[in-house]
């Protein structure tokens, strides 16, 4: 799974995922891309299941890009502990995706299996999408 080599701080405060997204809103890869319509966080688990989902569907031919990277720590502390007692261990990474953003392009598959394919991996995400494809542009 996708995490981050090192970090200068170990935990980050939560944040807020505020307005669209100020890059990564273009296709610069592929023909065809799942953009998100909504905020959300997005973890790194999730952004492997939907790697797994399309790649899989296109059976090894094409390409994919995986536009987003988790680099936010997110914290959780152990279940049956009283509150209190500093912040939790970081759990799991996380990838602040803002609306607009372009999560996933792929190339060098037709039309029909490149839409069926980041159709299932739109699937494994819990941010609503949308798919472009070139000609849209």
């Amino acid at each position: 799974m996708l995490q981050p080599k090192r970090t200068k701080f170990r935990k980050q405060h939560k944040g807020r995922i505020h307005g669209e997204a100020k890059g990564g809103f273009n296709l610069n890869f592929g023909s065809y891309a799942l953009k998100a319509i909504e905020p959300e966080r997005v973890t790194a688990r999730q952004i492997e299941a939907a790697r797994r989902a399309i790649t899989r569907h296109m059976k090894r031919q094409g390409r994919v890009w995986i536009r987003i990277f988790p680099d936010v720590p997110v914290s959780s502390k152990p279940t049956e502990v009283r509150m209190g007692k500093g912040k939790g261990s970081v759990d799991y990474w996380a990838a602040r995706v803002h609306p607009g953003r372009i999560m996933f392009e792929i190339d060098g598959v037709n039309d029909t299996i490149a839409r069926e394919a980041l159709r299932l991996g739109a699937q494994k995400l819990p941010v609503l999408t949308r798919i472009v494809a070139r000609e849209d542009w």
